[in-house]
């Protein structure tokens, strides 16, 4: 990861190909990260390295280690100590009314802070954020999963939609609260349908029919048809 960013500074990357290769080779190499074996002393110095190849990134290409900064940690312990380390930055950051400001370690600081179990004070945070999108907001979400408030949860994340925000991501949240509830019709009905991704339309239907055995496959092919005026033959090509 240290070499990704020297490697990659003066490819062009305009066509979004190469971005969509390396997140897709960090996905998955992060569980690997995560579990790796280490004495925390030795943790502590690939953290501080993996740290600097992210402060030396151009593009945010290492964006989804920050992402996941909590859990490489590989404690609540080290998580707590680096959320000490960079929520002061985060508050001043979000309470700056400067819009040209950017904190490069705003995800990581979320990830620290709900491994180390500080949901309150995360959900305090959030709501300092002015602009408020998805990518920020999901923790929050766990925050409120973590507190055992899965109706609070889902109704955090339907706030969450607005111009620019991902409604399927948001949809596939809500989705999964209901099922862990074993409500599964209401996560059929509400979010089932809209929350299907694939890169065709069998895979869609497959994808809803993987998730929801219990229902008639002919009704989700029948439903999935309806929410798609005009594009009937394409379920069957």
């Amino acid at each position: 990861m240290e070499k990704l960013w020297p490697a990659l500074e003066h490819v062009d990357t305009s066509s979004g190909a190469l971005g969509s290769a390396v997140n897709k080779t960090l996905q998955g190499l992060m569980p690997v990260i995560v579990k790796a074996p280490a004495d925390e002393n030795t943790r502590d110095k690939w953290l501080d390295r993996l740290w600097q190849a992210m402060s030396d990134d151009g593009v945010d290409y290492l964006g989804p280690v920050g992402d996941r900064w909590g859990e490489i940690c590989g404690s609540a312990e080290v998580a707590g100590r680096w959320a000490d380390d960079l929520v002061t930055a985060l508050r001043s950051y979000w309470s700056d009314p400067n819009p040209g400001n950017y904190f490069h370690g705003t995800t990581a600081c979320l990830s620290c802070l709900l491994v180390a179990g500080r949901h309150q004070e995360m959900l305090n945070l959030l709501e300092l954020d002015r602009y408020p999108i998805w990518h920020y907001r999901r923790y929050g979400v766990e925050a409120l999963l973590a507190l055992g408030k899965k109706a609070e949860a889902i109704q955090y994340a339907e706030a969450s939609r607005g111009l620019n925000q991902p409604d399927s991501a948001i949809d596939q949240a809500c989705e999964k609260i209901l099922i862990s509830s074993g409500l599964h019709e209401e996560a059929y009905q509400r979010y089932g349908l809209s929350a299907a991704l694939g890169n065709s339309y069998i895979a869609r239907f497959r994808a809803v029919a993987k998730r929801y055995p219990m229902k008639d496959q002919a009704q989700i092919l029948a439903d999935l048809i309806a929410i798609t005026p005009g594009e009937e033959g394409k379920w069957f090509a």
